[in-house]
């Protein structure tokens, strides 16, 4: 598939990617459910992106919440590097959100490391990487755009459709599978 002197990055909006696959939507029209959610499997997503297509790096843009150390060292051991965003808390009535938007910094580090690589692959369905899409396929380093649910995306990335890749079509092999169920372990800590 890919050029053996090919330099394939990967930049992941790990926010954009983990609710898009994980959120049910609804039709708007009949209230039908059209897609159920499902957890991405990481470690997974990885193996996957190196094995298919050859990734040398995966850049994973992520919002720093204190007391997640074990899953950022999880991801680093899988073989992301992370790069965080300091979040932000907010209450909306008794609700409390978290706000950590990675899309500056993806593009950013995106054009830092473009000397590096020569094809790319941006993995977020949201419009904000229009303007960063539009300019690796100009400088013909675009490889693929991973559309996280192929039910949500941005109209304006539709241009590139030819570069378009569904995550959500890809469950079957990246689904979080509870290991420990198969195995008849039970984790579970109350009675």
């Amino acid at each position: 598939m890919n050029d053996k002197a090919e330099i394939i990055y990967a930049f992941i909006d790990s926010q954009n990617l983990n609710l898009s696959v994980l959120n049910d939507i609804m039709n708007p029209d009949s209230g039908e459910l059209i897609y159920k959610g499902w957890k991405l499997d990481f470690k997974r997503f990885l193996v996957y992106l190196k094995d298919k297509y050859k990734v040398k790096k995966a850049f994973l843009f992520i919002g720093f919440v204190p007391g997640n150390e074990l899953l950022y060292k999880s991801l680093q051991e899988y073989g992301y590097i992370l790069i965080f965003k300091p979040t932000l808390e907010f209450k909306r009535g008794k609700d409390k959100f978290i706000k950590g938007n990675v899309d500056a910094e993806l593009i950013l580090h995106t054009m830092i490391e473009l000397p590096n690589f020569s094809k790319s692959i941006i993995i977020a369905g949201d419009g904000d990487y229009y303007c960063l899409i539009e300019y690796l396929e100009k400088q013909n380093k675009l490889l693929h755009v991973f559309i996280p649910n192929k039910y949500s995306y941005s109209s304006l990335l539709r241009k590139y459709i030819k570069h378009f890749v569904y995550v959500s079509d890809l469950r079957a092999k990246l689904e979080f599978k509870n290991r420990y169920k198969k195995r008849g372990i039970n984790l579970r800590t109350e009675p």
